[in-house]
C-alpha cells in the first residue's frame, strides 16, 4: 500500500485531507499577492497549501497511487 502521507513544501499532508488540486497556477492580479504562480492544494476545513508545478505533479501521482487512477478503471467510472 502506498503511503497516505505526502510532503508539500515543508509540510507532511495526509492524502485523505486533500479536497482538490489546482490545474492552473494562481493568478489574481493583486500587486502584493504572495501566491502568484503557485498551485493551490485545497484541504478540508477551509485550509490550503501552495506549491510549485513539480510538487503538485508529485502529489497528483501520490493520489493516483493511493486511490487508483480513474483512467485505469475498465468501467470508466460507470457502475
Amino acid at each position: 500500500m502506498a503511503s497516505p502521507i505526502v510532503k508539500v513544501d515543508d509540510k507532511h499532508v495526509p492524502l485523505y485531507r486533500i479536497v482538490w488540486i489546482a490545474d492552473l497556477p494562481h493568478f489574481c492580479g493583486e500587486e502584493d499577492c504572495q501566491r502568484e504562480g503557485y498551485y493551490e492544494i485545497r484541504l478540508d476545513v477551509d485550509d490550503s497549501v501552495w506549491t510549485n508545478a513539480q510538487e503538485r505533479d508529485e502529489v497528483l501521482e501520490a493520489m493516483n497511487r493511493w486511490c487508483g487512477d480513474p483512467r485505469d478503471d475498465p468501467n470508466n467510472g460507470m457502475y
